[in-house]
């Protein structure tokens, strides 16, 4: 029955996601707003509706660990193996505006993150910070990012009446897509973090554990299938801006409303201060360089990807199981992986500078 429970709740947050996000993004369609933008907010905030549902409601049952640990696990995901599956199907052309901006964004909002989490609490005024900071910035994209008349804003542009045009009951259509989803959304989440709760009791895991892997992946699956599909349709600025939007929604929204919402604040492992924490924001800078080569992702940068989470993954089982393996993957992951990684983007990085210079 846990099963089946924490099954159905995965099940309901991706309809409910999918409901969410096809009737916001019509919306947006109509009001003719970028597709970065609409990657960047609408689809993003979709997408990320289960992150901030799970956690709430984590947060209001007094799991403080299952929600901190959903969201800096999905930003995680989101880079690591969301992007890396995207685009090994499909290498993406990534726009100037996320290497100027958004992803620089990202990074500088991780490290506010992991200072705000020193002393161990994320505490109200913290999520009055993070979730001002998001409005501003929502208000900033949208001012600045409207469509010259004439271009097609989205995939799902045109498809509210045959005519293109929003009418009256289309409009209540698309509204209602958005009230529905958020409720199957909330039901979804409520039943995902009993499931998980009773996984981690059962099993003898963690409740950061089961949030960084089985709750993460599960709240970040809507953003895996948005952005797969996405890149297979060509909606390459929709893939990545979805991304890339979805961790800031995590650390600025997410987090934000969650330390809100938590009586007295949203108390932090010093597991994830230690580590976790700092791999979110290795994997935002590792963004930098990656995107910057040459404006697009390959597919081995990708699999680069790939391989980190499979290495993360790994190294949340074999501490969680104290196991003997432990000390030497650490050594190897650290030592030779990392610095080999690093020297690697730096190469290129500065390559793809140089050549840029010489084209004046």
């Amino acid at each position: 029955m846990v099963i089946l429970q924490f099954m159905a709740g995965l099940v309901l947050l991706m309809l409910g996601a999918e409901a969410l996000v096809r009737g916001a993004s019509r919306i947006a369609a109509a009001l003719r707003i970028a597709p970065l933008v609409i990657g960047l907010t609408v689809v993003a905030y979709g997408t990320g509706a289960p992150e901030i549902a799970v956690s709430v409601k984590a947060v209001i049952s007094g799991q403080a660990d299952i929600s901190v640990g959903n969201i800096i696990g999905s930003n995680i995901i989101n880079i690591l193996l969301i992007l890396g599956l995207a685009a090994v199907i499909m290498p993406m052309t990534v726009s100037h505006k996320l290497i100027q901006l958004d992803v620089p964004l990202l990074i500088i909002t991780s490290v506010v993150v992991l200072f705000m989490g020193l002393d161990g609490i994320f505490s109200q005024a913290d999520g009055l910070i993070l979730f001002a900071v998001l409005i501003v910035y929502t208000v900033f994209l949208i001012f600045n990012s409207r469509v010259k008349e004439g271009n097609d804003v989205s995939e799902y542009a045109g498809e509210s009446s045959p005519s293109g045009k929003k009418t009256a009951i289309t409009w209540i259509l698309d509204i209602g897509l958005i009230v529905g989803g958020i409720f199957i959304l909330v039901t979804g989440a409520d039943w995902l973090v009993d499931g998980a709760v009773l996984f981690a009791v059962y099993l003898g895991i963690s409740e950061l554990v089961i949030g960084l892997t089985i709750v993460s992946v599960g709240t970040s699956l809507p953003e895996l299938v948005t952005s797969v599909v996405a890149s297979l349709r060509g909606e390459r600025n929709m893939a990545i801006g979805n991304i890339v939007g979805s961790c800031l929604f995590n650390l600025l929204g997410v987090l934000g409303l969650a330390s809100i919402f938590a009586p007295g604040g949203l108390s932090v492992a010093d597991a994830v201060i230690r580590f976790d924490i700092p791999v979110m924001i290795a994997t935002a800078v590792a963004c930098l360089p990656i995107f910057f080569t040459g404006g697009v992702i390959s597919r081995w940068e990708a699999a680069v990807f790939l391989g980190y989470y499979g290495a993360y993954t790994l190294y949340l089982i074999l501490a969680e199981a104290h196991h003997e393996a432990l000390p030497g993957f650490s050594g190897t992951m650290l030592y030779f992986v990392l610095p080999l990684t690093t020297v690697t983007l730096f190469i290129l990085t500065l390559q793809e500078y140089r050549k840029r210079k010489a084209w004046g």
